[in-house]
């Protein structure tokens, strides 16, 4: 290649890369942008206002597809895409493709190496380049080259609770936000097109209607809702299904407690009676804390004994941990109060529309002694978008503040002489939480899994909670107070 070729690619692919910084660095909402769909890649490129006409850079939009070079040569612009040559000149309209000419609506503009083209003009620039069809929706600034568009389908299931059941004909992986009497679904770099219909309505008072639209490079979903809603992804990104969020029993009935085979004492005897299948309560209010008994219902996490399931445990602990943290004045959720089925993906979307200051997740495990404590091992990528945070990657903005609470209760086990141990880990739904986040897991004192289960040693580690967070209390916040 010319060094003169390869000099002006790196000048344009520069500057490409200072205006997206430009962009991000200036936090602006509105800064438009165009997405391409296409067999070989989904992409975003920056639009820029010139003359009164949306321009985007040319060499932006084919590099992503296929072997491009450029060369200039005074104020004409030469491109080559796949063998196929294109002659540009700064300031004209005509333009001239694998030796014909056409029109552009817009002149041609050469900016710092940049060849600039009125955004109009992509779909006929494109077909003549790639001799595929080309369908452009302008006004959202989205482009689909070839058969790529990703099809859905939306019914509701007159399930109790009701669940609207959305079926793609291609895994989607969208940005997901609450707000009140709505779920938005954003998906910016999947090639959704719209169903028959942009308004769908359903015969559900819980899930009345969902909407679609298309603006600025992005499509987005909207499912309407009188209660909170949360989603949850199936069958490898193909199906999202959306529900209110649970709501508690009004009258929960009471079972007994389960039996375990221990050779001394009751080890349920910190178990208080559950109701099957209960529903976990009410996130309205305001909380300090929500603590998450982990597992439940159908899900019975480690078996610690021959009849002992982990989810007991956790769901003792949690009720332990909430009587202890109230009596500190820290108004506490218990997220699963009963033994109830509840996805990670449901836990952490209760957890955030809660907005607490903290979460506390519990597991239990009948190996080793004293409690290990984790925070989020958050893994490589994600990409955050304004208010939309990359949901794998959630907790990124709140770890140094997990690491804090950690090391608090790490202190706090200390003084108690309980067995401590802090580490990083890939522990769901930690990455996904939006407040500080830490999960503890509880091992027997001594090893002895009779005494996982008693009183005396629930009250130690509860007491051990308590004062790290209350240690924490200046940097998560003020604690709302505790309603008599």
């Amino acid at each position: 290649m010319p060094r003169t070729t390869q000099n002006v690619q790196r000048f344009a692919w520069l500057a490409t890369i200072l205006l997206a910084v430009a962009i991000a660095v200036s936090g602006a909402p509105d800064a438009k942008r165009l997405s391409v769909y296409s067999a070989n890649a989904n992409y975003s490129v920056p639009v820029i206002e010139q003359n009164g006409f949306d321009y985007v850079g040319l060499l932006d939009v084919f590099q992503p597809l296929g072997p491009t070079n450029v060369k200039v040569d005074d104020r004409v612009w030469r491109m080559r895409y796949n063998n196929l040559d294109g002659i540009f000149t700064d300031g004209k309209t005509r333009v001239r493709v694998q030796g014909q000419d056409f029109d552009l609506p817009g002149s041609f503009l050469l900016q710092n190496g940049r060849g600039l083209v009125p955004l109009g003009s992509l779909p006929t620039l494109m077909q003549r380049f790639l001799g595929a069809s080309v369908n452009f929706h302008e006004s959202s600034r989205r482009l689909f080259v070839g058969d790529v568009a990703v099809h859905f389908t939306a019914q509701v299931n007159k399930t109790n609770p009701p669940t609207l059941i959305m079926n793609f004909s291609a895994p989607v992986n969208p940005m997901i936000a609450t707000e009140p009497g709505k779920l938005r679904m954003v998906f910016t770099h999947e090639p959704l097109v719209p169903p028959g219909s942009q308004t769908l309505t359903f015969d559900s008072p819980a899930i009345p209607s969902a909407t679609f639209q298309e603006n600025n490079g992005a499509a987005e979903i909207a499912v309407a809702g009188p209660a909170p809603l949360f989603a949850s992804f199936s069958n490898d990104g193909r199906t999202i299904t959306v529900a209110p969020a649970p709501q508690a029993a009004a009258h929960p009935a009471q079972v007994p407690s389960l039996p375990l085979a221990v050779p001394t004492g009751n080890p349920l005897s910190g178990i208080q009676p559950m109701t099957p299948n209960a529903a976990p309560p009410s996130i309205a209010g305001q909380f300090f804390a929500v603590v998450d008994a982990s597992h439940g219902g159908e899900e019975r996490g480690a078996a610690l004994s021959d009849q002992l399931a982990e989810k007991d445990v956790t769901l003792a602990f949690a009720r332990r941990l909430r009587q202890e943290l109230q009596a500190h004045d820290f108004t506490t959720l218990v997220l699963r109060d009963g033994d109830a089925t509840l996805s990670l993906d449901q836990r952490a979307n209760l957890t955030n529309v809660a907005r607490p200051a903290i979460y506390i997740c519990l597991h239990a495990t009948s190996q080793g002694a004293g409690v290990r404590l984790y925070t989020a091992l958050l893994p490589a990528g994600g990409e955050n978008r304004g208010a939309f945070l990359d949901w794998n990657t959630a907790q990124s903005g709140f770890r140094s503040l997990s690491q804090t609470v950690e090391s608090g209760l790490a202190a706090e086990f200390a003084k108690r002489q309980v067995p401590v141990r802090s580490q990083l880990a890939p522990l769901r739904p930690l990455n996904n939480i939006t407040v500080a986040a830490v999960a503890i897991e509880i091992a027997p004192p001594a090893g002895k899994l009779a005494d996982l289960n008693s009183p005396a040693y629930q009250q130690l580690v509860a007491e051990a909670v308590s004062a790290g967070i209350e240690a924490a209390r200046d940097k998560l916040g003020p604690a709302p107070a505790v309603t008599k």
